[in-house]
This record gives structure tokens, sequence and C-alpha cells, in this order.
């Protein structure tokens, strides 16, 4: 299973108080699909992780950016992962750096 993708955000949509600490870093969750059919070359479009109330709200999705599959080896399988706490912050962006 492995695919390439090349994609691409607009860094300005990011909302700022979505930004997770962690003990490594600061992370920023989005959501990435892949589609069969493509617009403009690109079949991958980038948007920012909803919650399942959002979802349930029928909340739109935010578009951060888009991108396309460079590379497949025809096989992609669903990944699973153990969940890890998270942490929210509050402040500034600068801080978290």
């Amino acid at each position: 299973m492995a695919a390439i993708i090349s994609a691409s955000i607009d860094v300005s949509k990011l909302p700022k108080e979505k930004f997770i600490k962690g003990k490594k870093g600061v992370w920023y969750n989005f959501t990435i699909s892949v589609n069969d059919d493509s617009k403009y070359g690109n079949n991958v479009s980038l948007s920012d992780m909803q919650t399942k109330e959002e979802r349930e709200a029928g909340k739109p999705k935010d578009y951060l950016g888009n991108g396309k599959v460079v590379w497949t080896n025809g096989s992609i399988t669903k990944a699973e992962a153990e969940a890890q706490p998270a942490t929210t912050t509050t402040g500034s962006v600068e801080d978290l750096f």
C-alpha cells in the first residue's frame, strides 16, 4: 500500500484556535480527501478537520487547499491507530513556537 500526494494549503485560512501544542511540536489537524475524478488536474482536497458535532450539524467544510496524487501502487488501505490525548492552547500563535 503506497501513494504519494503533492498538495498546497493556504496557511492564512488556518484557524489559530485549532492549533494543538503537543510534547513534540505544534500541530494542526486537517482532512485529506482523494477523489476519483479530477478538476483542473487536482483530485485531492484538504479541509479543516471537523468534530462529530460539526458534521452532524451540517456545518460546511472549510477548504484549505488542494493537490493531486502523483504516484500510487494501485492499493490504498484504511489506517488504524491508537488514540492519543491532545491538549489545546490559547494565546497567540507566536507563543507556540
